[in-house]
């Protein structure tokens, strides 16, 4: 069942001329779930408000950005291997299509639900312009437990959503992308990629049509790393930024701190009956890394948080209720929408990869290797025989670059320019850095908006 609508906006935009100026107020409706905290939703959406109140963007224009385009809810069955069938649930969420294609994960989950997928997709938007990424935000889901369906099931069920996903126009190279996210890996991502590939034969660019695939089916090296490094970029230049670090009375560096790390996939799910997950929030530390999912540090915890400073590996770790809680306490906050986008900054390598049909390095490593060795040679002719360098120095020196050279690279240099953005915005908005993040993003789609137009 294809459905295609424009959701509804939490918040009341209203214009008003003073003297010339434009002012825009918001006011946030049905905020809080009965626990005391927003859902999922709910806090993307807040975030966002919170950022378009002193963005230079029209209130139309805001509504258009915050809205989520298209969403697509399918049911098939599945045959299982006991002879039974099961109705499966799946969702593809496409939240804006201001740049194409659009990108996002695909999850399996038994608590997938059209309204996490949609904040997920609002989500992967403006972590893409955060990040200056050209793609769209998107997201997909698949309700079921993949712990309790075999290997071939879970095949089955992925092959099926993908085939839904091309006959509704939900995949392409150029039209949407997916990847692995909770619960898929690159393994699933062959699934897809084969799939589209049977279904689209005349499609050329086909292995562009996912991202996250092995290495042996159009993958990229260093994708498997590339969120968890992309993290440790940014928390990197925070803990090196001695002014930064001076206002929570620490020195500066990496060395020394204690970190605790929230969320660890199957290792941490074994770990479930020695210590509660939710109470490893809560221990002394330096730094809190939430990396499980979302909504983990919420109104009824965040008061026990001791960490200073809280670096969101996972989408929406932090409740807008604990955040003003943390915040009040002193901690300090590295949002999601910059931190965690290391995964599809190097999914933008990887596709640009499959559609270029070669990898990073191919035509460029050896003539590299060969300019850099006539230059030693070269050199040590100029300061005679005695200055040789030893064969082990010169074999370092004059390695050409590999594709996971390119890819950890272009990955750093992507943390760390967004990360001086997001830091001087915050610092010239008098705002938070997840604030600062929301507004780049509104800022950038504005941007497009304005240049290429509203068609027709």
């Amino acid at each position: 069942m294809l459905l295609r609508y424009r959701v509804g906006a939490v918040v009341s935009l209203a214009k008003h001329q003073n003297g010339g100026a434009k002012t825009v107020l918001w006011t946030s409706k049905n905020f809080r779930t009965q626990s005391g905290d927003a859902t999922f939703l709910q806090a993307v959406d807040f975030y966002f408000d919170k950022a378009a109140a002193i963005a230079s963007v029209s209130p139309d224009i805001l509504a258009q950005i915050k809205a989520c385009n298209n969403i697509l809810r399918v049911q098939f069955p599945l045959k299982c291997s006991n002879g039974t069938v099961e109705l499966i649930e799946a969702y593809r969420a496409q939240h804006s299509h201001h740049r194409l294609p659009v990108k996002g994960g695909v999850r399996m989950a038994p608590n997938v639900n059209g309204e996490e997928i949609m904040a997920l997709a609002a989500l992967m938007t403006f972590k893409c312009a955060v990040v200056d990424v050209p793609f769209g935000g998107a997201k997909g889901g698949i309700k079921i437990d993949p712990t309790k369906y075999s290997l071939n099931e879970k095949e089955a069920i992925m092959r099926r959503y993908t085939s839904e996903l091309v006959k509704k126009k939900f995949i392409g190279p150029a039209i949407d992308v997916p990847a692995p996210d909770y619960g898929t890996g690159p393994q699933e991502m062959a699934w897809i990629k084969d799939t589209y590939e049977h279904m689209k034969s005349t499609d050329i660019n086909g292995a562009a049509c996912v991202t996250g695939k092995p290495l042996e089916e159009g993958g990229i090296h260093g994708r498997h790393e590339a969120t968890g490094l992309g993290v440790f970029f940014c928390l990197r230049e925070f803990l090196n930024d001695q002014d930064l670090v001076k206002k929570l009375h620490m020195s500066p560096g990496v060395k020394g701190k204690t970190f605790i790390i929230q969320g660890f996939g199957n290792v941490g799910r074994n770990l479930v009956d020695i210590r509660d997950p939710a109470k490893i929030l809560e221990l002394p530390c330096d730094v809190l890394i939430p990396a499980a999912l979302e909504s983990q540090v919420h109104s009824e915890n965040a008061s026990r948080i001791k960490a200073q400073i809280i670096a969101e590996a996972a989408n929406g770790p932090v409740t807008p209720s604990a955040e003003a809680i943390l915040e009040k306490n002193g901690a300090v906050i590295l949002p999601d929408l910059l931190l965690n986008a290391g995964g599809v900054t190097v999914s933008y390598f990887e596709w640009l990869k499959n559609l270029n049909h070669i990898h990073f390095g191919r035509m460029s490593r050896r003539m590299e290797e060969s300019g850099k060795k006539v230059l030693l040679e070269a050199l040590e002719q100029e300061f005679e025989s005695k200055n040789k360098l030893s064969d082990d120095l010169r074999k370092e020196l004059v390695k050409g670059n590999t594709e996971i050279d390119f890819v950890w690279s272009g990955l750093e240099e992507t943390m760390l320019v967004s990360w001086a953005n997001v830091r001087s915005t915050a610092e010239r908005k008098d705002c938070n850095y997840r604030t600062a993040a929301y507004l780049i993003a509104i800022e950038r789609i504005a941007t497009c908006y304005r240049v290429n137009g509203i068609f027709p």
